[in-house]
């Protein structure tokens, strides 16, 4: 199958809210709440996709005709390619019924791993959703990183406690969901986490952690100092919190301030490989999608997710190829121009 066909077989069996879009720039789902669409004003998700857009490479077929190596190491295992799948939840009320987050999570976790990637997954008020995702995490030899709401103390631990026994490789919290009403609802509550409370959650976790939701120097700085292992640049696409600026226009100041201090992943509004090029020149270690790969596979299970990998991967090749960077580590701020 192509992408454009995948994109054709999602549209019969995905919605009301996600359209499946040729390009998913955030704009036919813009204030539609619940679902994928920006919280009023409605305007993240898609200032996410075109800021990126204003970022152009630096074209540079003065070097070596070698194939680029876009291969990535993270916390002592390599990966195929620096493109990890986003944390998504709640999937039928956000995106139909044809999967539930468990059904979606099987396919996902499984085709992730088979392609040299991993996934993230998401996390809800049904515990049953992430215990699911570990027993299909661990038939894949514990590859992928369950993201873990803000909950209280005591249901942070309950979790970490299976993940620990089950040799998990990494785990999350996505901290940009503080403002969620059931977090508020918990007794005692949950939400918003200092960074005494961060350190006690990681250093509880037997594994690399990994704190979502970062989207300023100061809270980058926090979460290093918290333990973090990995922070990942993301505003939830306006979901929780509208009127914030897009994850490209913060990653730089971000990365100056803690790069080799934590892997920086960025996610929101990233939908090609020149975009994925253009995050590593910013300041990027890997990016997160979430959107595309989920239309990929409500079209065509794991055929579509590996339909989607080849056209990212094979664009970010081409780019890096285009551009003189043999490697991840060539690519720089000198890679791109600004606007």
């Amino acid at each position: 199958m192509t992408y454009q066909e995948v994109l054709e077989a999602a549209k019969s069996c995905i919605g009301p809210y996600c359209k499946a879009c040729p390009i998913c720039n955030g704009k036919a789902c813009g204030n539609s709440m619940p679902g994928p669409g920006s919280k009023f004003p409605g305007n993240v998700a898609a200032r996410n996709y075109e800021k990126w857009q204003d970022v152009c490479v630096n074209m540079d077929t003065l070097n070596s005709n070698a194939a680029p190596d876009i291969s990535f190491t993270l916390f002592g295992h390599k990966f195929r390619a620096p493109v990890f799948v986003a944390p998504l939840g709640a999937l039928k009320l956000h995106y139909g019924d044809k999967h539930s987050d468990q059904t979606y999570n099987a396919i996902m976790l499984k085709a992730a791993a088979e392609y040299g990637v991993m996934g993230f997954t998401g996390d809800g008020v049904d515990p049953q959703i992430m215990i699911d995702a570990v027993k299909d995490m661990v038939e894949t030899g514990g590859f992928g990183v369950p993201t873990i709401k803000p909950w209280n103390k005591e249901a942070v631990f309950e979790k970490l406690d299976i993940l620990n026994q089950n040799g998990i490789f990494a785990a999350a919290m996505d901290v940009d969901g503080a403002g969620l009403p059931f977090l508020k609802a918990m007794n005692p509550n949950a939400g918003s986490k200092t960074v005494a409370e961060m350190m006690e959650i990681i250093d509880y976790a037997n594994m690399p952690f990994i704190v979502k939701g970062i989207m300023t120097v100061a809270g980058a700085k926090k979460a290093v100092e918290a333990g973090a292992k990995g922070i990942v640049v993301s505003n939830h696409g306006g979901r929780v919190q509208g009127g914030t600026p897009s994850t490209r226009e913060v990653l730089p100041a971000i990365a100056d301030a803690v790069k080799g201090q934590t892997v920086i992943f960025v996610d929101g509004g990233i939908r090609s490989g020149v975009d994925v090029f253009r995050a590593i020149a910013l300041g990027a270690d890997a990016v997160l999608i979430g959107r595309p790969i989920l239309n990929s596979i409500y079209g065509a299970g794991a055929e579509g997710f590996n339909v989607f990998m080849d056209k990212i991967t094979s664009e970010l090749t081409s780019t890096m190829t285009m551009c003189g960077t043999s490697s991840l580590s060539a690519i720089s701020q000198d890679s791109v121009c600004l606007p």
